[in-house]
């Protein structure tokens, strides 16, 4: 492990334990110890290029006290922009910041992009109840402005500063009031979360040991036979899940330990919004509570859930809801593979300037039409066993779509990641375009199309029902 990831190590570790302390304190005082832990996290790990962040603070707060109504539009170009300049600040003879400081920027974009909204919706719902002389029954709503302390305080939270989750402003107001915070289930849960933690980081070790990704990059690389080099991508993205598995785990556990996130299973909270419907807590019922407002990943799902679209669902699971409902939705485009483009592309631009994550993210959408088409023209006219025999190949392939993809996400370079796809002759290209063609063919005119495509609709309808029911 590298130095920068052992300390990512000592602070996940670390902030697990504070959790359970942080439960003893009171608001205002559980308040301004999470700032000052947060703020010690930051400067240690940062020290002059702090600045970054703060700067992105203060302008945000100068947009939302200036124009709660364009806060939304202006907040998401001001971070977006400086996330740029962020990038970028050697051009201007600074130096550059360190990746401590990257990871607390990048997170600090989701979050003032989503106070922004989070406050414009405020300005709104009570202008509706001025109007209309009834109370609103917004769903997590803001009950009052935030002033720049209550910014700061949420900005530099120790919580998930630098690792994630994201969580909404209104999510740590609800952590800072919780009325009995030690009555919340917290060691049981946290144990859960963290008892698969060894084994996905001992496999990670393991398997990048043997499989080092600098080797692809080597000239010798290229004398491996085809499916040595297809397999590669395989350990690659194997080894890439474990690493991610093991830091999110750990820090979804930091946040249970503290009780962020914690809701009672009936608000139907989903990860990074919170909860879904009013309730109400009784404190002579014996109320059942969750954590998945903090959840960012799935693992079980994200390794056997069968379609493209779904993977992304259930990894980085708040950051997800954050492009959701603030990045999709204003899509200058209407079409839905365009919207996922768009999406994909606000998400790599995110993620850094490396031509690597566009790579990545822009097949994407490919990999979702291409799979859309075959259930419209292939799926649906199969019986039972055939489209049991359907999914397990779909689900194969969708694993090697995401092993594909990931090189580029962890090539970086666009030479290198051509570089790898060119050596395996850009076989899940081919095989995305492929099957986009033969599904047009199959599908027996336009007719015939229209019925698959609603037949398509139906099935989406149908899971979004169920992910209600079982979430």
């Amino acid at each position: 492990m590298s130095p920068d990831e052992l300390v990512y190590l000592g602070i996940l570790a670390a902030s697990i334990p504070a959790g359970f302390l942080f439960r003893y304190l009171s608001p205002p005082v559980k308040q301004g110890a999470a700032l000052l832990l947060g703020l010690c996290i930051t400067i240690a790990t940062c020290n002059i290029h702090a600045l970054h962040s703060l700067v992105t603070v203060i302008g945000t707060w100068i947009i939302i006290k200036s124009s709660w109504r364009k806060a939304p539009a202006l907040s998401l170009s001001w971070s977006f922009l400086y996330l740029l300049f962020f990038r970028l600040v050697t051009w201007v003879g600074l130096p550059p910041p360190t990746p401590f400081a990257n990871a607390i920027q990048l997170l600090l974009t989701l979050k003032m992009v989503s106070l922004a909204n989070e406050v414009n919706s405020f300005h709104m719902e009570k202008k509706k109840e001025v109007s209309s002389f009834a109370k609103s029954p917004v769903i997590g709503g803001l009950s009052e402005e935030p002033s720049l302390y209550d910014i700061l305080s949420y900005s530099y939270c120790y919580v998930g500063i630098m690792t994630g989750p994201f969580f909404r402003f209104q999510t740590y107001v609800d952590w800072l009031k919780q009325p009995s915070p030690l009555a919340l289930p917290s060691l049981a849960p946290c144990l859960q979360r963290l008892k698969l933690v060894p084994v996905y980081g001992a496999l990670f070790l393991a398997v990048n040991s043997v499989f080092p990704l600098a080797y692809v990059r080597t000239d010798e690389f290229l004398d491996e036979n085809f499916f040595f080099r297809f397999f590669y991508m395989v350990v690659v993205f194997f080894v890439f899940r474990m690493r991610f598995y093991a830091a999110w785990c750990g820090a979804e556990a930091g946040c249970i330990s503290a009780g962020l996130g914690c809701y009672p299973e009936k608000a139907l909270s989903k990860p990074g919004g919170g909860p879904t419907v009013n309730y109400s807590s009784d404190p002579t019922a014996d109320e059942k509570y969750d954590f998945r407002t903090i959840q960012n990943i799935d693992c079980y799902n994200t390794d056997f859930c069968v379609k493209v679209r779904h993977g992304m669902r259930y990894w980085n699971m708040t950051v997800q809801w954050w492009l959701h409902h603030y990045i999709y939705p204003n899509a200058p485009f209407k079409a839905y593979a365009l919207r996922a483009g768009w999406t994909m592309f606000i998400s790599a631009y995110w993620h850094g300037l490396h031509a690597g994550y566009y790579l990545s993210f822009l097949t994407i959408p490919l990999c979702i039409a291409a799979e859309s088409v075959m259930e419209a023209s292939v799926r649906t006219k199969l019986g039972p066993r055939g489209q049991n025999i359907f999914d397990w190949v779909h689900w194969f392939l969708k694993m090697r779509a995401y092993d594909y993809m990931c090189m580029g996400f962890v090539l970086l370079k666009a030479s290198d990641t051509i570089h790898y796809w060119s050596s395996i002759y850009f076989v899940m290209h081919v095989i995305a375009v492929s099957c986009i063609i033969v599904g047009k063919v199959l599908k027996g005119g336009k007719r015939e199309g229209k019925r698959g495509d609603k037949e398509v609709k139906k099935e989406g309808e149908i899971e979004k029902v169920h992910e209600k029911k079982t979430d």
